[in-house]
């Protein structure tokens, strides 16, 4: 099995993550083990390549008025809030190494990781058919709600970007967007489904995605 480097960053602000990830990729590229990010961001408001600042709800004076930075990005999927108390992952992996040049089973694999921490935490993570990220399921006839949300990019078949996994987040900064562009969605975090709360909850999760992630892609290393 391949390996994998985890590193726990901290809070670093979104441009700085842009640069680890940039440089991850190099060294991966030039034959070190697969990388997965793990930190927080400080408030700011990306849009992937198929974003729309449509889906934006407020202006960006008004965002940026409230400390909130909106930032292009070279991931796929629309638009997503990173605050305090929220999960980023970012995984630098060379596909063709794993001998999966297929975006489609790499989505799908991220999705089973995530579903297999939050599980462990006690909530009943799913996927959504044609829907991409991690959902709880709701009583029939109201929407799943939306627990993680996942958009990559690729570079010389290396992974970039990852999820974004809600942990204790405050969940009313989403409403200033269209969260991923779908207007019926309703965010969702691990502290509201009933995984407990505080500063022992975001480490409960880090340990539970590090485990997750090392038993599908790769073994540990330091």
């Amino acid at each position: 099995m391949p390996t994998l480097r985890v590193d726990w960053l901290g809070c670093v602000p979104y441009r700085e993550g842009l640069v680890l990830q940039a440089n991850a990729i190099e060294t991966v590229r030039d034959g070190a083990c697969d990388r997965l990010l793990l930190l927080e961001h400080p408030p700011v408001i990306t849009l992937g390549r198929g974003g729309s600042r449509s889906h934006l709800l407020e202006s960006e004076e008004q965002l940026a008025a409230r400390g909130i930075e909106v930032v292009r990005a070279t991931r796929g999927g629309d638009v997503t809030y990173h605050g305090r108390g929220q999960l980023v992952g970012y995984l630098i992996s060379d596909l063709r190494a794993r001998g999966a040049i297929d975006l489609h089973r790499y989505l799908r694999d991220l999705e089973a990781a995530l579903i297999d921490a939050v599980v462990g935490l006690g909530v009943p993570g799913v996927t959504v058919a044609g829907r991409t990220g991690v959902w709880v399921k709701t009583p029939q006839g109201m929407p799943d709600r939306k627990l993680a949300s996942i958009g990559v990019g690729v570079r010389h078949w290396i992974s970039h970007h990852g999820f974004a996994l809600n942990v204790e987040i405050d969940l009313r900064e989403f409403e200033a967007i269209v969260p991923c562009g779908l207007h019926d969605v309703e965010m969702t975090s691990l502290a509201r489904e009933g995984a407990g709360s505080g500063p022992e909850l975001i480490a409960q999760a880090r340990e539970a995605i590090v485990k997750s992630f090392t038993a599908r892609f790769g073994t540990s290393v330091p």
